[in-house]
């Protein structure tokens, strides 16, 4: 294992819209904290959501408290047993975070995850949880020319990974007005003062050019507007 000391500064207050998914996250963090059983979450949706901001922002927000994050990509799976031995008996909380989970059908790898989540030979420590984040609702991709997909089991196989976790957040794109509240409270983070209608059509025909409407959308148009203001104020 080794630390990052290039950590995303983000915190829990840097999340704008999305409360009632935040929320669920959080509270589940704090469980982890306080010594009670937490539920391994999966967080599914569209891209630019801030999905694995969520979980970043967890651990700035408890580092204090002991909590500590190990990202693991998908590739060292097959270690996720000799990971949880190293840390089971530290005195720290750990989340366990696979960031963009997927895994094509030929990767057997999902079956060590799947096999930990539901509690086999391996069980998590009490100190240990795992998130994970994924644009897929079925983590494992499906084959619908594979003929073993005609078998009701092995389609089950495939398909179960996500049901494993104990908690599933969905993190939808917002609507336009969702879209618009999220602007304007970056905009008031960042003391950007400009008639509302203005900003509202420069946000809007962003959304339209660039990545369409998402947090990190409006995150980029903000951060491109002070830009521009600063440009223009020097």
């Amino acid at each position: 294992l080794k630390g990052n000391e290039s950590v995303d500064p983000i915190t829990c207050e840097d999340l704008i819209g999305y409360e009632e998914e935040h929320k669920i996250v959080i509270e589940n963090a704090k469980a982890l904290l306080k010594g009670f059983p937490p539920n391994n979450v999966l967080l599914y949706g569209d891209k630019g959501t801030g999905k694995s901001s969520t979980v970043k922002a967890l651990l700035n927000e408890f580092y204090k408290e002991g909590l500590r994050l190990i990202e693991i990509s998908k590739n060292d799976v097959k270690d996720l047993s000799y990971i949880i031995d190293i840390i089971k008996d530290r005195g720290m909380k750990f989340i366990l975070f696979f960031d963009d989970l997927s895994f094509d059908e030929s990767e057997v790898e999902y079956k060590e995850l799947k096999s930990v989540l539901e509690g086999g030979v391996e069980v998590l420590p009490s100190n240990v949880v795992i998130y994970a984040t994924s644009n897929r609702r079925h983590i494992v991709t499906e084959n619908i020319e594979d003929n073993e997909l005609h078998n009701t089991d092995a389609r089950e196989e495939k398909l179960s990974l996500s049901d494993r976790f104990g908690i599933t957040v969905t993190f939808v794109s917002p609507s336009q007005e969702e879209y618009l509240k999220i602007v304007k409270r970056l905009a008031q983070k960042h003391n950007i003062e400009i008639e509302w209608n203005f900003l509202k059509e420069k946000a809007l025909q962003w959304a339209i050019w660039h990545n369409g409407r998402s947090p990190r959308s409006a995150k980029q148009f903000i951060d491109h507007l002070r830009y521009e203001i600063y440009k223009n104020t020097v």
